[in-house]
């Protein structure tokens, strides 16, 4: 049975980590991290079970998976860590109030990653050199060496290291989910600092059972009891604490695709505007098999369908190259062409966000005209759109605009730069 619930937590861990592949082979930090994190962990826990002690029993070592098991949870730990102090040094850099929450943990993480090899040496120097592993009596490494002062050397450092990672990860994770605006990610963060709460109690229990045995010498019913329940504690941390995973995760792949839904409604508008006006553009769109009837979805997929960069940062990419476009076509504008645009939107029935998104459209088109058709560009701009400063709302009125902008003609265009035309 417990083969079988070990197995389980393995299946959670090695999916988040197989999830977040796409993301590690970007290159990003953060996400290397965390990948790393669960990748380590599952092969530790791998190492809890019977397949896994055998296979590293072959190599005739006696608890050498034991070892293993230790030495690969730190290294998981650490990779942990470095995750944590990566999302808190992001937030730091917008939120003054966390500032030194986020140098506490930094500075825990640099302990910690020289911390962990010098734990890792101690501890394989106290098990090939104090440890007696002659004694096989018991299916338990703690209570085969009970009563060793090696054993007590050994598993303190061990859950020393992991109680202090897991209280400064419990600590940041219930911070960072007392300020979450979204539920996905407060019940995420929620659970894995419990995990990580549950963690701690988890290597007090073993370390105060640990420093007993050293000590007293204890019955068999009362070494199954503390393993069972022990067992049974750190069942539910990893349990907690990958489905917790799993929440914000979930929250990011719904951010994805409303992103990439997102990126669909504006590309005509973006790639047209590129077009014109390439010289404010970061990356120019595809211009694959031109003229061909094949040409508008081959090129429109490969511009969307790249893995690099991620959606909601190609998003911002989109939003900021629409307004710079504006910004140049603003140097081509007529006096007023706004106000015109805008009035001939209210007169044709718009209203509200409807009707500015179609006054913008009017002069986008407009302006566009005017530059194609040679119109001298002013030192300064003479008429613009007013801009929003909320990313969310520039989006929102963007996607309307481009909506609108398919409606356009350019006869009308052309009627609206002219001056002396009231609408």
């Amino acid at each position: 049975m417990t083969d079988v619930i070990a197995y389980a937590i393995i299946a959670l861990l090695l999916f988040q980590a197989v999830w977040r592949v796409p993301a590690a082979l970007r290159g990003q930090s953060r996400e290397r991290s965390l990948w790393g994190a669960f990748a380590a962990l599952a092969v530790a826990w791998l190492l809890r079970t019977g397949l896994g002690r055998a296979v590293i029993d072959g190599l005739g070592i006696v608890d050498l998976a034991t070892l293993l098991k230790h030495t690969i949870t730190i290294a998981g730990i650490c990779v942990l860590l470095r995750y944590v102090t990566a999302v808190d040094g992001d937030v730091a850099a917008s939120d003054g109030a966390v500032l030194r929450r986020v140098r506490i943990t930094a500075a825990v993480h640099r302990i910690a990653t020289r911390a962990s090899i010098a734990t890792v040496l101690v501890m394989a120097a106290v098990f090939f050199l104090v440890l007696d592993r002659t004694r096989t009596e018991s299916p338990y490494f703690m209570a085969r060496h009970a009563g060793e002062v090696g054993l007590a050397l050994y598993m303190g450092l061990f859950y020393l290291y992991t109680a202090a990672a897991a209280a400064v990860c419990a600590y940041q994770w219930g911070s960072s989910a007392r300020r979450a605006q979204r539920w996905t990610l407060r019940i995420g963060l929620t659970m894995m600092a419990v995990a990580m709460a549950l963690a701690v109690l988890y290597a007090f229990l073993r370390t105060a059972y640990c420093a007993f045995i050293t000590v007293r010498t204890v019955s068999m019913s009362f070494v199954d009891l503390q393993e069972n329940v022990t067992d049974s504690v750190l069942y539910l941390v990893f349990l907690l604490w990958a489905l917790g995973a799993i929440a914000p995760a979930t929250q990011a792949v719904i951010d994805r695709r409303r992103a990439k839904r997102t990126l669909t409604a504006l590309y005509p508008l973006w790639r047209e505007l590129a077009l014109a006006v390439p010289s404010v553009i970061l990356r120019a769109p595809s211009n694959l098999l031109p003229g061909h009837r094949f040409a508008v979805p081959l090129n429109r997929a490969r511009d969307l369908m790249k893995l690099s960069p991620p959606p909601y940062q190609l998003l911002e990419r989109y939003i900021t190259e629409i307004s710079d476009v504006q910004r140049t076509l603003s140097h081509y504008a007529s006096p007023g062409l706004y106000t015109r645009a805008k009035a001939l939107a209210d007169g044709q029935g718009y209203t509200e966000d409807e009707a500015r998104a179609v006054a913008d459209a009017y002069w986008i088109k407009s302006a566009l005209v005017a530059m194609a058709a040679g119109a001298a560009a002013h030192s300064a701009p003479v008429d613009v759109p007013p801009a929003d400063d909320d990313f969310d709302i520039q989006v929102e009125r963007f996607v309307r605009t481009q909506a609108a902008y398919g409606r356009t003609v350019p006869e009308t265009a052309q009627a609206l730069l002219r001056t002396d035309v009231t609408v």
